[in-house]
């Protein structure tokens, strides 16, 4: 695996907290039984040593002679093992903890998790790109997995809350921005109800989110978007980083097939004649250093899940993006959304979503496309009423394009169907394990086909 580690279980709380011990890749248990054979060694070592020396003074007996009138001396080499051994697992704990302690004296450190979080800083260089409820999704799977995740958002918003404030004050649109750094907070849960809280009431207040509120104070306190989101991500202790595409205020503009041109997010997902061009305006609109040395640096980028778009294909509008991800070295990875999106991808197959998304990029942004195989079973005719269809996964169309199609089954169905944050992360680290393997032994796994045809403009 290149040196790195795909991450830790969940952390535990009440009386399962000390079964985190036994979690693989924290370095624990080998230490311990690094520990108990030197212990052995060295006992024994110490005996063949007096002995050699013509000593005749032996423990054994002794502690035998003490011990015979309270228990049998079969019973008393288990008490002895057990106790040693709870002696052995105690005591390095206690001494490792004061070494914690010792650096860090203003703090109460719990000794696995930081043991955790040092595994979780070796874990997988992930940049992750989209906007939306999608991009939340993905981020809260893979910090379980590791914190060096770097979230590329589109700035394009303009309904609702987000839109208000852009207006209103001239920010950036916060919605996405905040969707990513509740779902990678410390403390999810709590954040989560906090900065989701809408106001229902209030001159000025009603329908805004309290998120979008902080993120817009940060703003003013900082003088900088870019800066309000990392103060931010300190305040809420999140495991990675939050990046706006760019730090210009643009707007999205689509071409339909028809001919007619809309301008605005809101407006383009209210139609529902195909789109034939998207585009920024105003054009030129420049990435972030951060986001561009994000790129060239991960060990992986993931694509989506989110609509195709107004979520994804906006970053990749940002001058230089799709340039770099073209020429990034690690693995470029694209979730398919599980449903249709209405005016945007009505009727579309898994194939023509990648079909547009190369198209609308202008370059091979992606090797692997990730498809559900699992098609939703209580709520389709709720979707249908929406005009919402299960994505088809149509693999050998996928292959044809020169992509390497992975059927998983990734959904969650509840009130909504959507990736299930767990599952899609599994499916995203075997695969990037599959490509560090690769990179780093002369087996190479199959490449797909190449494309057979040209990417279609329609």
């Amino acid at each position: 695996m290149n040196g790195r580690w795909r991450g830790a279980a969940p952390l535990l709380s009440g009386p399962l907290r000390y079964a985190r011990w036994l979690y693989p890749g924290l370095g624990v248990k080998r230490w311990l039984i690094v520990a108990l054979l030197g212990a052995l060694l060295l006992s024994d070592g110490i005996t063949r040593w007096l002995t050699a020396e013509g000593a005749h003074f032996e423990v054994n007996q002794l502690i035998d002679d003490m011990f015979d009138q309270l228990m049998p001396l079969s019973l008393l080499s288990y008490l002895f093992m057990i106790v040693g051994a709870v002696a052995v697992v105690v005591g390095i704990r206690q001494w490792m903890r004061s070494i914690v302690l010792a650096i860090a004296p203003r703090t109460k450190p719990d000794l696995v998790d930081a043991l955790m979080s040092r595994r979780l800083r070796g874990g997988y260089k992930i940049v992750a790109i989209g906007g939306g409820t999608g991009l939340s999704t993905l981020l809260r799977g893979l910090k379980r997995y590791t914190t060096n995740l770097t979230a590329v958002v589109t700035v394009t918003d303009d309904g609702g809350s987000s839109g208000r404030l852009q207006k209103e004050l001239g920010i950036l649109p916060p919605g996405d921005i905040r969707n990513c750094l509740v779902a990678l907070a410390d403390d999810e849960a709590l954040v989560t109800d906090l900065f989701r809280y809408r106001f229902s009431e209030g001159e000025g207040l009603t329908g805004h989110s309290f998120g979008n509120l902080f993120l817009a104070a940060m703003t003013g306190i900082t003088g900088n978007f870019d800066r309000a989101v990392k103060e931010s991500s300190r305040v809420l202790n999140v495991k990675g980083r939050v990046l706006p595409s760019t730090l210009d205020t643009v707007r999205l503009r689509a071409t339909l097939v028809d001919g007619t041109v809309i301008d605005g997010e809101t407006n383009i997902t209210r139609s529902h004649a195909p789109i034939a061009k998207l585009e920024l305006e105003p054009a030129g609109a420049a990435p972030l250093d951060e986001v561009v040395e994000a790129i060239r640096d991960a060990d992986a980028i993931v694509l989506g899940p989110g609509s195709l778009y107004t979520s994804i294909l906006p970053n990749f509008l940002v001058q230089g993006i799709a340039r770099e991800v073209a020429q990034a070295s690690g693995a470029r990875i694209y979730i398919c959304n599980v449903m249709t999106q209405p005016g945007e991808t009505d009727t579309f197959t898994a194939s023509q979503h990648v079909e547009r998304l190369l198209y609308e990029a202008g370059a091979r942004v992606c090797d692997f496309v990730v498809v559900n195989e699992e098609p939703p079973r209580r709520l389709l005719d709720v979707y249908a009423e929406e005009g919402q269809a299960p994505v088809q996964p149509d693999r050998s169309a996928i292959e044809s394009l020169g992509v390497r199609a992975v059927g998983a089954s990734v959904i969650s169905e509840t009130d909504t169907v959507r990736h299930d944050p767990t599952k899609l992360a599994e499916v995203v680290l075997k695969l990037i394990d599959e490509c560090v393997a690769e990179r780093s032994s002369f087996v190479k796994l199959p490449l797909p086909p190449a494309p057979a045809k040209e990417v279609a403009s329609g």
